[in-house]
C-alpha cells in the first residue's frame, strides 16, 4: 500500500488538512505531520537554531513546532522512518499563484519532497472573504494523487494546484503567472511613541497570459502548474557569459 505524507502551513488542526487526508485515505496509508500552529508565508524555511518538538495528536497525526519543511524532514526521519511514495501539502486557505509560490509554506512542503526525489503536490483553494470550500479541492487532490501514484512524476518535480471557489470546469495545465508586485508596508506608532511595521497584502497587476495559473482560475478551471527547484535563469546565460571577465586576482 502506498505511503502518503500530508502536511500544510495552516497547522495540524486546520479544516483543510483534515479534508485532504480523508480524500486521500482510499489511495494508501496516510500520515499527517504538520506545524503545531499556523506557519503561512514562511517559504522554504528550515529551523536550525533551536530544537524541534514532535507531538502525537492522535494515531497517524503528528505536530511539529516548526515549518512545513521541518515537518517533512522530521516525518521521514522519525515518523515514517523512510521516504513516502507521495507528499501532498494543503489544503491552503487562499490561492498560491504566480510569484506567491516563493513565499508559500504550502508549496514548500511539496518542494522539499521534490528535492528529496519524492513526488510532491501542493493544493490551495480560493479564500472568498473568510469562506473556503475544501470539498472540491480535496477531490481534485485525490484525482491528481491517484494519477501520480499510478504514473509517477518526473524527478525533482512538484505540482502546484489551485482551485477556484464554486463550480469548476475541470483541470487546465498552466504556467506561473507574472505580475507587477508592490509590497505594502504600513508604519504605526506604539504607546511609547516607537515606530513598528505591518507588511500587508501586496498590490498586484497581473500580466495577461492565456496559459497562466491566474487566468485559469479566473476562467473557472483548476490550474495545475509543474514546478521544479532549479532556479537557473537559462535565458540569461548568454548575458552572464558576456559580462566583463575578471581574473581571480582582481576579486576582493
Amino acid at each position: 500500500m502506498p505511503r502518503i505524507l500530508v502536511t500544510n502551513d495552516d497547522g495540524v488542526h486546520s479544516e483543510g488538512i483534515r479534508a485532504l487526508a480523508a480524500a486521500l485515505a482510499p489511495l494508501g496509508e496516510v500520515t499527517i505531520v504538520a506545524p503545531v500552529q499556523e506557519a503561512s508565508a514562511i517559504g522554504h524555511a528550515l529551523t536550525l537554531r533551536r530544537p524541534l518538538r514532535l507531538e502525537t495528536v492522535r494515531p497517524g497525526v503528528f505536530a511539529v513546532d516548526g515549518t512545513p519543511t521541518d515537518c517533512v524532514n522530521v516525518a521521514i526521519a522519525h515518523v515514517l522512518r523512510g521516504k513516502p511514495d507521495l507528499i501532498v501539502s494543503g489544503i491552503n486557505k487562499g490561492w498560491n499563484l504566480g510569484d506567491d509560490v516563493t513565499y508559500s509554506g504550502t508549496v514548500s512542503g511539496a518542494l522539499e519532497g521534490a528535492l528529496l526525489g519524492i513526488p510532491g503536490v501542493a493544493i490551495s483553494t480560493q479564500n472568498r472573504g473568510d469562506e473556503c470550500e475544501f470539498g472540491p479541492s480535496a477531490k481534485a487532490a485525490a484525482t491528481i494523487a491517484e494519477a501520480v501514484l499510478e504514473r509517477g512524476m518526473p524527478k525533482f518535480t512538484l505540482l502546484n494546484i489551485n482551485v477556484p471557489f464554486g463550480p469548476n470546469k475541470g483541470f487546465r495545465a498552466t504556467v506561473q503567472a507574472k505580475r507587477n508586485h508592490v509590497t505594502v508596508v504600513n508604519e504605526r506608532i506604539d504607546p511609547r511613541n516607537r515606530a513598528y511595521y505591518w507588511i500587508e497584502e501586496g498590490e498586484n497587476t497581473w500580466e495577461p497570459h492565456d496559459r497562466s495559473d491566474y487566468q485559469a482560475v479566473r476562467d473557472g478551471y483548476i490550474s495545475i502548474t509543474p514546478l521544479h527547484p532549479d532556479m537557473t535563469a537559462h535565458d540569461a546565460m548568454q548575458y552572464v557569459e558576456g559580462l566583463p571577465r575578471v581574473s581571480p586576482a582582481e576579486v576582493r
